[in-house]
């Protein structure tokens, strides 16, 4: 974690001070409690998956479609942390799916249920196709596994937003947004807290972990310098997630105080803080094909080629923040995490007709782009959709 912490610009953790200080609160309710973790085997859902399991909780299962990530999970719990008393379950099921639906109804039910499946990048608003999976995921997933908690018994729910559904400039962000919408009208029957936060530094398909796959391959680093953004560790998201869900209120929305100076960071730099970290010395190439060609005789030299370029890809956000200025704030409460304090307001008329449009589409068997981003638009008047024509799977 400490080089992790290094390379993203920092020297200690956010969240220790907090998480100390709720500690015996925390502890005492994992070791009393049974857990349900949707998406469990991602990047956050198995950080998320590894603090429950390490306070013994009573019963822990975890579901996710990727059976590989799944076994992965399971490898390093056991190698890492080892055994404990409760009982621990994994299941390749795809949450969306009647399959998950006999899962859930079968079972004795849990206290929590958090959901950490979701799609996360702003590549997938590229096709029509995609970008209605993504709502499926983030916005119908969601309401059906709350539902389907709040029948079982749930005490309370959880699920991840992302700093990206505040003033949204991307689909992805607005799905998410769209699903706080529709978390508002379900708090109504059971309590729900959520967290935005910012970029998992090597999260499973983030540009960072991209890095270690180009050094494997013998590939070139690719990176935009222009784009400045905020991570947290792996081990922060879990700790992020794990206390919004137990010390958070019904509607509240926790994310992480970071300051602008300090926190903020280009990918550029962290590319070069990557290399130098193993070692190698990065070299600047002008062009995609001088970085792709000059791998081998760099490498010999304890160099790496780089490729920087400026951002221009559709989706793409400025900056990064976690609140508007429309929200209200605790910022006392805790050392490192701000809370958002919300209140059950929604729209019911247009949570209505965003099911009905999305129906009557996914029925007819076509749609386009134009289609959901009109949608979204009328979901979120301030949606300031930023459309390039130009997407990331365009870039090396």
């Amino acid at each position: 974690m400490d080089s992790i912490l290094s390379l993203i610009g920092r020297t200690k953790p956010l969240f220790s001070a907090d998480i100390t200080a709720h500690e015996k609160t925390i502890s005492e309710i994992i070791s009393s409690s049974r857990f349900l973790v949707i998406g469990g085997a991602g990047s956050i859902g198995s950080a998320v998956t590894r603090e429950i399991f390490k306070r013994n909780p009573l019963v822990l299962h975890v579901v996710d479609i990727s059976e590989n990530n799944m076994v992965e999970l399971v490898r390093d719990i056991r190698s890492s942390i080892g055994y404990n008393d409760g009982e621990f379950a994994t299941f390749a099921i795809d949450c969306g799916s009647d399959i998950f639906s006999a899962f859930i109804g079968s079972g004795k039910g849990y206290d929590y249920v958090l959901n950490l499946s979701a799609l996360k990048h702003v590549r997938s608003e590229k096709d029509p196709f995609t970008l209605m999976r993504m709502i499926d995921v983030n916005v119908f997933n969601t309401d059906k596994t709350m539902k389907e908690a709040l029948e079982k018994g749930a005490k309370k729910y959880f699920c991840v937003s992302t700093d990206k559904a505040a003033n949204p400039v991307n689909m992805m962000g607005a799905s998410k947004r769209i699903m706080e919408m529709f978390l508002m009208r379900r708090s109504l029957e059971l309590p729900v807290s959520t967290a935005r936060f910012a970029n998992v530094a090597f999260s499973d398909g983030s540009l960072l972990y991209g890095f270690n796959r180009r050094i494997e391959k013998n590939q070139p680093i690719s990176a935009p310098n222009d784009v400045r953004r905020y991570f947290v560790t792996p081990k922060e998201s879990g700790e992020l997630c794990l206390m919004s869900c137990l010390l958070g209120d019904n509607r509240d929305v926790f994310f992480p105080k970071l300051d602008h100076d300090l926190n903020l960071i280009t990918f550029s730099d962290i590319a070069e803080r990557y290399l130098e970290n193993l070692g190698l010395e990065p070299v600047k190439c002008e062009t995609e094909d001088e970085a792709r060609s000059r791998v081998a005789e760099l490498k010999a030299q304890h160099k790496y080629p780089v490729y920087f370029f400026k951002s221009d890809t559709t989706g793409e956000k400025d900056f990064e923040e976690f609140y508007t200025d429309g929200e209200t704030l605790d910022l006392e409460h805790f050392s490192a995490l701000g809370v958002i304090k919300n209140e059950a307001v929604f729209d019911e008329s247009k949570l209505k007709l965003f099911t009905d449009t999305i129906d009557r589409l996914r029925s007819a068997g076509v749609w386009s782009r134009t289609d959901l981003i009109n949608l979204f638009n009328t979901m979120i008047p301030e949606f300031n959709h930023k459309e390039t024509g130009k997407f990331l799977d365009g870039r090396m």
